[in-house]
C-alpha cells in the first residue's frame, strides 16, 4: 500500500475509494464499505478493507459537519460532500430536515473497532511503523468526531 500520510485519505486504498464514491449519489458506497469491513467478525480484517472503511467514515463525518482537515488528499471527498449537503439543504426546504442515518453511525463505530482491534492488519502494519501513535491518534481523534 503507497502510504504518505497518518490521516484518512493519505493512502492508495482511500484514494482509489474516493474515485469510485464519485459515481454514487447516495449513502450506498459508504454503507458497503463499512458492511464489507464488519463481514466476517473472526478473521482478520485486511488493510484495504480497513484503509477504506477509515475513508468512509470520514465522510460520514465530514457530512455531519465534523469533518477532519480539508487537504490536497481529501479535496475529492470534500467536493462529494459538498454536493451531497447541497442536495440535502435543497430537499430540507422543499420537504423539512434530512435526518442522518443512526444505522450507519452504528456500523462506522462497530468498524472502527475494528478497525483498532488485534484482528486488523492495518493497525498491525502501522503498529511496525515508527508513525503508530499518530496514526492512532488521527483514528481516535476520528472516532470523537463521529460520536
Amino acid at each position: 500500500m503507497g502510504t504518505w500520510a497518518v490521516d484518512a485519505f493519505g493512502n492508495d486504498f482511500a484514494q482509489d475509494w474516493a474515485e469510485d464514491l464519485h459515481e454514487t449519489t447516495n449513502m450506498d458506497a459508504i454503507e458497503n464499505t463499512l458492511e464489507t469491513a464488519l463481514a466476517d467478525a473472526g478473521a482478520e480484517l485486511e488493510a484495504p478493507l480497513a484503509a477504506e472503511a477509515l475513508a468512509a467514515i470520514e465522510v460520514l463525518a465530514r457530512l455531519q459537519g465534523k469533518g477532519g482537515e480539508r487537504t490536497e488528499d481529501s479535496a475529492s471527498v470534500d467536493e462529494w460532500v459538498d454536493a451531497r449537503k447541497a442536495a440535502a439543504e435543497a430537499k430540507a426546504k422543499a420537504k423539512g430536515p434530512v435526518k442522518a442515518r443512526a444505522d450507519l453511525l452504528v456500523k462506522a463505530q462497530q468498524a472502527l473497532a475494528r478497525i483498532v482491534s488485534e484482528q486488523s492488519e492495518l493497525r498491525q502494519l502501522w503498529e511496525e511503523s515508527e508513525h503508530y501513535a499518530e496514526w492512532r491518534a488521527t483514528v481516535d481523534d476520528l472516532a470523537a468526531r463521529l460520536a
